[in-house]
């Protein structure tokens, strides 16, 4: 007899605590987020919001990395002002580096008047050594003056990004 009672607690308090189990982070997760649709105009490929890391990550991301594919989130600094056939990507933190992205196959051009937007970037981050004069041309292409441009005397690593397609996110999206 004593055996059933004990059978009976046994079932009992498996019940209860059967109920009260919490959700796994990854169920509140997708439970509590909401699917906003980023609206925008592409250039090059079709690019979504899905997937897209900011730009602050892949800094942290590609650290110990030569090159990596991705989709970034990132604002644009700068634009080339001759043909809008680059531009420049910063976070929001001090002493982050800038990001130049150029386009694949010279396929594709963005607007010129962009600077201060947000935009999503598919394709390879990369490092690489700009030599003076490439750094001079692009500081006239920005339209640096031409002291800035004198100034520049020295070659520079900087990672960039070699983008497929841009979607540049319109302004009534951007958070």
């Amino acid at each position: 007899m004593m055996q059933k009672y004990l059978l009976m607690a046994l079932v009992l308090v498996l019940a209860l605590s059967a109920c009260n189990n919490k959700a796994t982070p990854a169920q509140d997760t997708v439970a509590t987020t909401a699917t906003t649709e980023i609206k925008g105009e592409t250039f090059g490929e079709s690019v979504t919001a899905e997937g897209a890391m900011r730009y602050e990550e892949l800094l942290t991301q590609i650290r110990n990395q030569d090159s990596m594919a991705v989709k970034v989130l990132g604002t644009v600094e700068a634009v080339c002002q001759m043909k809008g056939c680059w531009m420049n990507i910063v976070s929001g933190k001090d002493g982050d580096p800038v990001m130049m992205v150029k386009f694949k196959d010279y396929g594709f051009f963005v607007p010129k008047d962009i600077a201060g937007r947000q935009v999503i970037m598919q394709g390879y981050a990369y490092r690489e050594v700009t030599p003076v004069d490439e750094l001079r041309h692009y500081a006239e292409d920005a339209g640096k003056s031409a002291a800035e441009i004198e100034a520049i005397t020295e070659p520079r690593e900087e990672l960039k990004f070699m983008a497929s397609g841009v979607l540049l996110i319109d302004a009534a999206s951007e958070k």
